[in-house]
């Protein structure tokens, strides 16, 4: 805990018995007190070495339930263990959990309620190995975001969250889409009710364990964060109403 705050760690794991371990033995136990990894119907061992390594909760998906779908379990099991400060973090080892101590202690202190991990800020990403399509896609769907949601992000791309139990349980995120563009839909909900988003730099490894998309599944979840971006700006200037946008929907 950190000032009697108790700390959950969620691993989304899909295929992730590879780097699971070495990703598991960094976090720093010394301030998390749970781990949830939920396996979304993995064709390898990943549930079976969860379990070995120690993880104190292991859920596995019947199907496949996609990324997003991955994401509402973690985080329903964090919120019904009475976390206060729930980190996602993948279980493939791109980002490191040394930077756990950092995110939480923002939090902790109250001094933001949502931190991310930021492979923009500094020049961490091409040199960690970022595909240089995927850096000028970043760059570019950053630019227009933090245009259409009057933001100041660095990057809406990273997949290394910290949030208090309050932010998530202000946000209708189980009425987000169970894929990629998830992460996406979660970030416009926060800054749609006003939280402020806090960001550190944390350093990038591309390596051929880490989970990556294709080019495909780039352009079809690029082409879902510009239409979220653009729902959100019609939410704040028109009024339009969406239905992940509206605070009666959340948890």
């Amino acid at each position: 805990m950190i000032k009697n705050k108790k700390v959950a760690v969620v691993l989304p794991a899909y295929n992730a018995a590879r780097t699971l371990e070495q990703t598991y033995r960094e976090i720093p136990f010394d301030i998390v007190d749970e781990v949830i990894l939920v396996d979304d119907f993995s064709t390898d061992n990943t549930y079976e070495l969860a379990q070995k390594i120690g993880v104190t909760h292991v859920i596995k998906h019947e199907s496949n339930k996609g990324y997003g779908g991955n994401q509402k379990s973690c985080y329903r099991k964090a919120l019904e263990l009475g976390a206060d400060i729930v980190v996602m973090l993948h279980p493939d080892y791109q980002y490191t959990p040394k930077l756990i101590h950092s995110m939480c202690y923002l939090i902790a202190h109250e001094v933001y309620p949502v931190v991310l991990g930021s492979r923009i800020l500094g020049k961490g990403a091409l040199q960690g190995g970022m595909p240089l399509y995927k850096y000028v896609a970043n760059r570019f769907l950053t630019l227009t975001q933090n245009i259409l949601m009057n933001q100041k992000l660095s990057e809406y791309h990273t997949g290394y969250r910290a949030f208090s139990s309050e932010v998530l349980r202000s946000i209708a995120f189980e009425r987000n889409s169970d894929d990629f563009v998830f992460d996406n839909q979660m970030l416009a909900q926060i800054c749609h009710q006003g939280h402020a988003i806090a960001e550190i730099t944390c350093p990038t490894k591309y390596f051929e364990e880490a989970s990556s998309i294709n080019l495909k599944r780039s352009t079809v979840y690029g082409l879902g964060v510009l239409y979220t971006s653009f729902r959100y700006f019609l939410s704040k200037t028109l009024r339009v109403k969406y239905a992940i946008f509206e605070q009666d929907a959340a948890q």
